[in-house]
C-alpha cells in the first residue's frame, strides 16, 4: 500500500517545515532543503529528525 496523496500533501519536513517528496522507490520521503530522507516503515512515515538519514548526492 502506497502513501495516500492527501497525506503527502499535508506532510512537511519536521526540521525546516518545507516540502517533502516521495523517493523513486517509494520507501522514504525526501526534503531537498535539509538533504534528509525520512524512512517509511510498514506504510508509516517516520518523521523524526533523529531518525532521518542524509540524502546521498
Amino acid at each position: 500500500m502506497a502513501i495516500n496523496q492527501e497525506l503527502l500533501d499535508i506532510l512537511a519536513c519536521p526540521q525546516c517545515k518545507g516540502e517533502i517528496r516521495l523517493t523513486d522507490t517509494e520507501d522514504g520521503l525526501i526534503c531537498e532543503t535539509c538533504r534528509l530522507v525520512y524512512e517509511i516503515r510498514d506504510d508509516i512515515p517516520i518523521m523524526l529528525i533523529e531518525e532521518a538519514k542524509p540524502l546521498n548526492p
